[in-house]
């Protein structure tokens, strides 16, 4: 072509290989991140609520979805939605060395008010609401 250098259409072609293998690299990182492992198990050793739903002391199956300050969390026990909150994704400074849950008894009940998860830096806090989303019946 005139006005081309030799080997520009060559240097080209490597920035176009290049280019669309970042687009492609970045396409599989961000699938793959919507798709990351969001969930945790947590053992409870007595009866408590979540969300206005009570719950029986065991191990649950606990997933969460959503991006930004808040998410929607799901219990499952035996692969079946027990109940379901929304929390907020509070940072922390170490990651957790296990799945864990802080239980309130302040209102004479076990109440879930946060869950840890190892080997995450943030803890999901769960407030107060009115009444379950979901039952187990």
């Amino acid at each position: 072509m005139p006005g081309q250098k030799p080997g520009e259409s060559k240097e080209h072609m490597k920035l176009t290989n290049l280019a669309k293998t970042v687009v492609l690299g970045l396409a599989v990182l961000l699938a793959s991140s919507a798709f990351a492992s969001n969930k945790g198990t947590l053992v409870v050793g007595e009866s408590f609520e979540v969300n206005g739903q009570q719950l029986k002391p065991g191990e649950y199956q606990v997933r969460w979805d959503g991006t930004g300050s808040t998410v929607e969390v799901s219990f499952l026990m035996n692969n079946k939605a027990v109940a379901k909150t929304s929390a907020k994704v509070v940072a922390v400074d170490k990651a957790y060395g296990a799945d864990s849950a802080i239980l309130d008894h302040s209102n004479g009940k076990a109440t879930i008010s946060e869950l840890r998860f190892a080997g995450k830096k943030f803890a999901l806090e769960i407030g107060p609401t009115e009444k379950a989303e979901m039952s187990g019946k």
